[in-house]
């Protein structure tokens, strides 16, 4: 059975970190739908450079340039919480394959998730994927 609203607002930490794992593994495997279904609707995301969008389809077509494919070696995640949101951190490194083919492997990331009621309102990104681009390491 389903949470209501104030039900999923006045879940715990694991509950938002929960929420925030499952939505990157849909984004990992371009489920856009399930990952759509985890957002707000004035949801809006911020990735390195001050790229800002607010549509995941967006996002897919922006990274085709930069990467085939990327997945996320979670390390640690830690939650803070008030009386409005919860805030996910996630942190780790990302591997994956080059626009060439070539892999990738151990580049650092942080996210920063909030939440709401229950729903991702907003995700800033940060990590070092540009340093390591055309093979400088």
């Amino acid at each position: 059975m389903g949470m209501t609203e104030g039900q999923r607002s006045a879940a715990g930490p694991e509950t938002a970190a929960a929420t925030v794992r499952a939505f990157l593994a849909a984004m990992e495997a371009r489920d856009l739908e399930t990952a759509r279904s985890m957002l707000a609707t004035d949801f809006a995301m911020v990735f390195p450079g001050g790229r800002k969008m607010t549509r995941l389809e967006d996002l897919v077509a922006w990274a085709a340039s930069r990467y085939r494919r990327v997945k996320k070696r979670i390390e640690q995640t830690e939650t803070t919480s008030n009386e409005a949101t919860k805030t996910v951190y996630v942190i780790g490194t990302l591997y994956g394959e080059w626009p060439d083919g070539s892999e990738f492997d151990g580049i650092r990331f942080i996210d920063r998730f909030v939440l709401s009621d229950g729903v991702i309102v907003q995700q800033d990104v940060w990590n070092d994927l540009a340093e390591h681009q055309g093979g400088a390491r």
